[in-house]
């Protein structure tokens, strides 16, 4: 992400809908698409799975509207990209919507 920053504001852990998100890249121009990445860690005792948490991952940025901030600065849905990351271990499971 670091080689990101000079076209793309990063900011992580800051609120925006009704809760907090994990990592969003805003584009610095007009040109580009906004990122908003969550992050899910699967507990096997409690019977999760990579896939479930993925799942609850992208739940979770829109039921708590992660993106209305991109979209007040005026980025349009279709360029706000998704994307919940979910751990377990060394597994790592990416889905995006």
């Amino acid at each position: 992400m670091v080689e990101l920053q000079d076209s793309n504001v990063i900011s992580s852990n800051r609120e925006s809908g009704l809760c907090r998100y994990d990592i969003m890249l805003e584009p610095r121009g007009k040109e580009g698409d906004a990122y908003i990445i969550k992050f899910k860690v699967v507990h096997a005792g409690r019977k999760e799975s990579l896939e479930g948490a993925v799942r609850a991952a992208l739940e979770q940025i829109e039921e708590k509207q992660y993106a209305a901030i991109l979209q007040s600065r005026g980025i349009e849905p279709g360029r706000i990209k998704k994307y919940g990351f979910a751990f377990e271990g060394s597994k790592v499971l990416i889905g995006m919507m």
